[in-house]
C-alpha cells in the first residue's frame, strides 16, 4: 500500500486477527492444547476449553485468560470427545456462552500408551482406546464442526496428527495408525467442505515437552530423542501453538487439506 510520500509498505497485520471469532479447543487444558488455547486468546479469539477428567487445570487456565477482562473471553466445558452426545453438548455450550457463530475447531485431544507396546503385544483394548480418542474423537468433533462452523471464509478446522506418522517408531503402532487416519480424514474433509470457505488442515508435531511425551520414557531416552533433532532439543508447546494460530487466521485461507509437520527437522 502506497504511503503519502509514495513509498510502498505491506498491509499491516491486525494485532488481533481472531477478534470476534469463537474457537473450540479440545484437549485445551494441558500440554500443547493449553498453549494453543492461550495463543488463540492472545490473537483475540474467545475460547472454549474442552477437557476431560480433572476440571482444575481448565478452570485455572480460564481464570487466567479472563483476568482483567470485562466480558468473559474463555469458558471451560467438560466433554469426552469419543461420545457423540458430549461432543454435541460441547458445541452447544460454546454457542450458549458466545453466541450462535462458531468459527474455529482445534481438535487437540489425544492419548498415547505409555507402555509403547509393539503391535504383537498390543491388546484390543489398547488399540480401541487409542482409536476411541484420537481417531473417533477427531471424527466426531470434525463432523460437528462441518455442520456448525460459520460459512463465508472464517471457518477453520485444525486436527492434530503426529510426526511419528513419518518416523514410524517401534512401539507406536496403534498411535501412528490413529494419526494416519486423522490425516487422511482431514484431507477428505477439506474437499467435502468445498464452497463453505471452511479450511481443514492437520498439524503434526514432533517430540514436544509435555506429560504425554515424558510418560514411560527414561532420561536416557529423552536425551536420545533430543539428539536426533537437528535443533538439539525437545520441542516446546509454544513452538507449535503459533503454527496452529496462523492456520486459524484469514492469512492462511489458501492453506487447505494439508499436513504441517512442526518438529525442528526431526522427520
Amino acid at each position: 500500500m502506497a504511503t503519502s510520500n509514495g513509498s510502498q509498505h505491506p498491509a499491516a497485520t491486525p494485532p488481533e486477527p481472531l477478534r470476534g471469532r469463537v474457537a473450540i479447543v479440545t484437549g485445551g487444558s494441558g500440554g500443547i492444547g493449553a498453549a494453543v488455547t492461550a495463543h488463540l486468546a492472545s490473537l483475540g479469539a474467545r475460547v472454549v476449553v474442552g477437557y476431560v477428567g480433572d476440571p482444575a487445570p481448565a478452570e485455572q487456565l480460564v481464570a487466567a485468560l479472563n483476568s482483567g477482562s470485562g466480558a468473559p473471553r474463555a469458558v471451560a466445558v467438560g466433554a469426552d470427545v469419543s461420545d457423540p452426545a458430549q461432543v454435541a453438548r460441547l458445541f452447544d455450550a460454546a454457542q450458549a456462552a458466545f453466541g450462535p457463530d462458531l468459527h474455529v475447531l482445534v481438535a487437540a485431544a489425544g492419548v498415547q500408551d505409555a507402555a509403547y507396546p509393539p503391535i504383537a503385544d498390543t491388546t484390543p483394548e489398547q488399540w480401541d482406546r487409542a482409536f476411541g480418542v484420537n481417531a473417533r474423537g477427531a471424527f466426531l468433533c470434525c463432523r460437528e464442526a462441518a455442520r456448525r462452523l460459520a460459512r463465508g471464509g472464517a471457518g477453520r478446522i485444525v486436527t492434530f496428527s503426529s510426526s511419528n506418522v513419518g518416523s514410524l517408531r517401534p512401539g507406536y503402532g496403534a498411535y501412528v495408525a490413529t494419526k494416519a487416519a486423522v490425516e487422511a480424514m482431514t484431507k477428505v474433509l477439506a474437499k467435502e467442505l468445498a464452497g463453505t470457505g471452511i479450511t481443514a488442515n492437520s498439524v503434526a508435531p514432533g517430540p514436544v515437552a509435555t506429560p504425554m511425551f515424558y510418560a514411560g520414557k527414561s532420561e536416557e531416552r529423552v536425551a536420545a530423542v533430543a539428539r536426533e533433532c537437528p535443533m538439539g532439543r525437545i520441542g516446546e508447546p509454544d513452538d507449535v501453538a503459533p503454527v496452529v494460530g496462523f492456520l486459524c487466521t484469514d492469512a492462511a485461507g489458501w492453506i487447505n487439506g494439508q499436513v504441517i509437520r512442526v518438529n525442528g527437522g526431526y522427520v
